[in-house]
């Protein structure tokens, strides 16, 4: 399956290690939105939910970025 990242090749690096847990707030990409809450981690793969719309899917953990407090703060 193809994706908008391999389409428009948006790099999922990061610079550090970064462990993603239920309740954490998520970004999926280079941009800040839209924010997710996570659901629920299990392996490589998190539940979560758009903040705005309460649509839930699936993400690779590696794809998802932790907001900063200051983001997440935002977001509420």
């Amino acid at each position: 399956m193809i994706s908008y990242s391999d389409i428009f090749d948006i790099s999922h690096e990061r610079d550090h290690d970064e462990e993603i847990h239920a309740g954490d707030l998520v970004r999926t990409g280079p941009n800040h939105f839209p924010h997710f809450m996570v659901i629920a981690v299990s392996g490589d793969r998190a539940w979560v939910r758009n903040v705005q719309s309460g649509a839930d899917s699936l993400a690779y953990l590696n794809r998802c970025r932790k907001l900063s407090p200051a983001l997440a703060i935002a977001a509420e």
